[in-house]
């Protein structure tokens, strides 16, 4: 069963650049890492502070060997050191959700 990894980020209302940049460097090495990026996601209108990044794994074991393979690469390894350097991600928190609307579009008759 796949499941989708929902990361929700507080990040400095100053430090939105600094996330963006983070976001594009994530494009490359989490999908080379094994997990399949939906997107990273920046405020835009409303909240200045909320972010989002989301990808699908295939499992809970396989996200923890996936989780091993991205602190190890080198891109992987940069970007943790960017945001720890920059300091522009202030609380991180990750919920793991399973897709529960399938089939859609498919009218069920009663």
């Amino acid at each position: 069963m796949t499941v989708t990894c929902f990361i929700r980020y507080e990040i400095d209302p100053f430090g939105r650049q600094a996330f963006e940049e983070y976001a594009r460097n994530w494009g490359q090495a989490i999908p080379r890492c094994g997990a399949d990026l939906i997107g990273y996601f920046a405020p835009h209108e409303g909240s200045a502070t909320t972010a989002y990044g989301v990808y699908n794994i295939e499992n809970l074991a396989a996200y923890e060997a996936y989780r091993a393979r991205l602190a190890a690469d080198p891109a992987g390894k940069a970007n943790y050191e960017f945001a720890r350097r920059e300091k522009f991600i202030l609380k991180e928190d990750r919920i793991f959700l399973k897709l529960a609307s399938v089939p859609h579009g498919k009218v069920i008759q009663p």
